[in-house]
């Protein structure tokens, strides 16, 4: 039976009880872009199961943890980054500011990025 948190805004939106703008779907993950993007493309993956976070990861998620990854290339060759780059990224815990308890990952492109990440911070990054 797979996992699902009614609670869960991410798990509504992979049994679509709430709309999303839909990149790419498979048997494991979805991937939809953000209502808040921080870049001309943002795009959330997520496993259609609910894991709350890379630390509820276990052994048995091995194809749901790799195929995150690999949705990832196709969403970046979807939305025109594939070549021009992108920015992976996954916030675990409160520390990280992860805001959806619901593993996800921000795809993010578009856009020179800068490094570090943080605002008032940035730097080049070789």
């Amino acid at each position: 039976m797979p996992r699902y948190d009614p609670d869960c805004i991410f798990c509504k939106i992979a049994a679509g009880e709430i709309p999303a703008t839909v990149v790419y779907r498979n048997d494991y993950v979805m991937a939809f872009r953000d209502l808040n993007p921080a870049a001309p493309i943002h795009v959330l993956i997520i496993p259609l199961e609910h894991i709350a976070s890379l630390s509820h990861l276990s052994a048995d998620d091995e194809q749901i943890a790799s195929q995150i990854l690999l949705a990832a290339r196709t969403v970046a060759e979807k939305t025109g980054v594939l070549d021009s780059g992108y920015r992976l990224v996954f916030n675990n815990g409160p520390d990280a500011l992860q805001s959806v308890g619901h593993i996800h990952a921000h795809l993010i492109g578009g856009r020179t990025m800068a490094w570090p990440p943080f605002a008032g911070h940035e730097i080049r990054h070789g």
